[in-house]
């Protein structure tokens, strides 16, 4: 990594915690520090499921659970196990903690006007930006690519939205009985794999292929609205890519629609080129094919 680029980001840190007063043991004037106040604030007038909590913030179990126990203490939350389900519990604020809650949210906006006040508009302009960008970044970074059973909830719920997707973007819509099956046993292993992309606990994408010997099939590759931008898709298929190097694959392929002009700019910039039907696919119209063999053939794929 190089060290400049590592000294930069550690300067930009040192910047933002004290810009946004980070440091201080008593967070935007609470009685409490950032820790506590974060965990009070992302809790909301709606409550939230603890595992969800400690998933979405990416806090150790032991410290969310002394975290929610100071917040308790004081008299701001409550934590309870649901009828439904013992395992599950839900941290709510109080009355007192709603109050505390609606503070904090005040002051957070304040600090936010704060650092943006001594800016003239195109600087503004600027730095929301800039704050844009690295959010999106950051948030890159944390979505992770798991191999997934495809008859797991997760997988179910993302071939449900792309299924949703392409039926509101083909002229014709979509209609899974019409179109080539695929088993949930022909992307399992050994015959396969799925892929999961996941924000947190939450599925945002994924991607499957069918091994065939030296040459694979790539399917139903998917990302959810809210990841776009992120090169969620080109990842993906570099994953399922180097999968089916593994397997010891030549060639990779897959079909997509003419609706789905992303994917297919998507495929050609990855290195695919396009090649006569060769299925029976009835809403694809392009047919792409990509040699695994071919020199910096990956290096197509998995670079941004």
């Amino acid at each position: 990594m190089d060290v400049e680029m590592v000294s930069r980001v550690r300067r930009f840190n040192r910047t933002v915690t004290q810009r946004v007063g980070a440091l201080q043991d008593r967070y935007l004037g609470t009685a409490r520090p950032l820790g506590e106040a974060r965990v009070l604030w992302e809790i909301g007038r709606e409550g939230r499921d603890v595992r969800s909590l400690r998933a979405e913030l990416g806090l150790d179990s032991g410290y969310l659970s002394r975290l929610l126990r100071s917040l308790e203490a004081a008299g701001l939350i409550t934590v309870e196990t649901t009828e439904a389900d013992r395992r599950v519990r839900i941290a709510r604020l109080t009355v007192s903690g709603a109050a505390e809650w609606q503070a904090l949210d005040e002051r957070s906006d304040e600090v936010a006007e704060v650092l943006l006040k001594p800016l003239n508009p195109k600087q503004q302009a600027r730095l929301v930006a800039a704050m844009s960008e690295v959010e999106l970044l950051l948030r890159t970074g944390t979505i992770e690519l798991v191999d997934t059973d495809p008859a797991h909830p997760d997988a179910r719920r993302c071939i449900s939205s792309y299924y949703a997707e392409i039926n509101a973007r083909f002229d014709a819509g979509f209609d899974a009985t019409q179109a080539n099956p695929i088993g949930d046993d022909e992307v399992r292993a050994p015959a396969g794999l799925f892929v999961v992309a996941r924000l947190g606990e939450e599925p945002v994408g994924c991607g499957s292929v069918k091994f065939h010997g030296e040459i694979c099939e790539v399917k139903r590759v998917w990302v959810a609205d809210a990841v776009r931008g992120m090169g969620l898709g080109r990842r993906l298929l570099g994953e399922l890519e180097k999968r089916a190097v593994d397997h010891g694959s030549r060639f990779l392929r897959l079909d997509t629609n003419k609706a789905l002009t992303e994917a297919i700019a998507l495929y050609r910039s990855s290195g695919f080129t396009e090649v006569p039907a060769y299925n029976t696919e009835a809403y694809a119209h392009h047919w792409f094919e990509k040699d695994l063999t071919a020199p910096n053939a990956a290096s197509n794929t998995l670079t941004p």
